[in-house]
């Protein structure tokens, strides 16, 4: 049993955590019944509101969850927000995923972000496959003009401080980074 599977099952014997648990299931059940991208904003929105009681504590009945870094079913969520990047959605479903994004890796802090690069850069635990083609690396490319300040700042926020961790998945990262950078572009200005 890996390192992190052991703290999850050890996590399992906190009755907070499982509370924990249960907020993240019925919010990611929510995705169940999506027709339209405004149904997406709004699963998101209560993926949003669990992962923002987990980070920041003390709001409604729920306590902190600060104390658990440990994202409950971070498979099921990284491929639910993949599928919140897919290009043919409008730029409010990406902005609200990004959001969950930056949410997500505050809680869980940039240690346990270069141990599970893997899920959250594209929502797959297909290795081989995952820092290619879906998920939050390859946003850049066709984002929208409003999404790709919030998309860098997730990128500056979150990936470059992880420096050499990132090295997993750096062929990924550059592989959805430089395309969508264009000379003469804002963004391309605001790393000159």
């Amino acid at each position: 049993m890996g390192s992190l599977a052991l703290e999850e099952y050890e996590l399992m014997k906190d009755s907070k955590y499982r509370v924990y648990v249960s907020a993240v299931d019925k919010a990611l059940k929510s995705f169940e019944y999506t027709s339209e991208w405004a149904d997406l904003i709004s699963a998101l929105g209560k993926l949003n509101k669990v992962s923002y009681l987990n980070s920041h504590g003390i709001l409604f009945v729920l306590l902190t969850y600060m104390k658990f870094p440990v994202i409950p079913r971070r498979i099921k969520i990284s491929k639910r927000l993949a599928q919140c990047m897919h290009p043919a959605l409008p730029s409010g479903v990406h902005l609200k995923a990004l959001e969950t994004y930056d949410i997500i890796f505050k809680c869980m802090g940039t240690n346990r972000l270069s141990h599970e690069l893997f899920i959250y850069s594209a929502g797959t635990i297909n290795l081989k496959l995952c820092l290619c083609f879906a998920g939050l690396f390859p946003l850049l490319g066709h984002a929208a003009m409003n999404v790709r300040p919030s998309l860098l700042t997730v990128y500056e926020s979150h990936f470059v401080p992880l420096g050499e961790r990132l090295r997993p998945g750096l062929s990924g990262f550059l592989s959805g980074v430089l395309p969508g950078l264009e000379e003469g572009s804002d963004h391309y200005n605001r790393y000159e």
